[in-house]
């Protein structure tokens, strides 16, 4: 990653930063508080959830540039192929959200203004910070290979676990309410679209890199 204007960068990731975590300690309170189901139950529930998990990549990338950016972990951070990964799941999560899922929420007051945080305000501003601040020259088309594991697991976890608490996240991988044919078909689609917003990330990337 380029580091060309630093004081830019922190200025910038501290913002990012901020709105990431405003995103996920509230949530995590409302959360656990909820009272139909045991506070431990609604613990795993919290971390079920792909929009959580990716907001929390979002400010750990950016609490770690900030604080600890030689570290193992900063150096890892800081790569391209990092960085990208998480601008493709961010992405993702607000696309799902604003298309799919946002005529489905219902919500009201605090609630409504951590989802517009998380599935709004978050993707848009980690992916204007990867237009501006990342380097893409040495992005690769093969890169994106690896950043299908995440996505891979979650599903895993999401349909192993919901086979036992009859727990699914989200509609469209409820495999109780549509059935395992229309949830595997919902899956491999899910897939398809993280290989093609990869494969766009790397291409913009790699257009981006020519005009400099």
């Amino acid at each position: 990653m380029s580091l060309q204007k630093p004081i830019s960068i922190k200025i910038f990731l501290v913002i990012l930063s901020c709105f990431a975590w405003f995103a996920l300690i509230p949530q995590f309170f409302i959360t656990i508080g909820n009272g139909n189901a045991p506070w431990f139950e609604n613990f795993i529930r919290y971390f079920s959830y792909f929009t959580l998990l990716t907001n929390a990549m979002v400010a750990v990338y950016c609490t770690v540039l900030l604080v600890a950016p030689n570290s193992r972990w900063g150096r890892f951070f800081t790569r391209t192929g990092t960085a990208t990964a998480i601008a493709v799941y961010i992405t993702i999560v607000g696309l799902i959200y604003n298309i799919i899922l946002r005529k489905l929420a219902l919500f009201e007051g605090l609630q409504k203004i951590l989802n517009e945080v998380q599935h709004v305000i978050v993707p848009v501003l980690f992916v204007l910070y990867w237009c501006v601040f990342v380097n893409k020259s040495s992005l690769r088309w093969k890169d994106f290979l690896p950043w299908l594991w995440y996505p891979f697991i979650y599903l895993l976890f999401v349909l192993v676990r919901g086979s036992f608490s009859n727990f699914y996240p989200y509609p469209f991988i409820h495999l109780g309410n549509i059935g395992l044919q229309q949830t595997l078909i919902n899956a491999a689609l899910m897939g398809v679209l993280f290989i093609l917003m990869s494969l766009a990330f790397i291409g913009i990337g790699k257009l981006w890199s020519r005009k400099k």
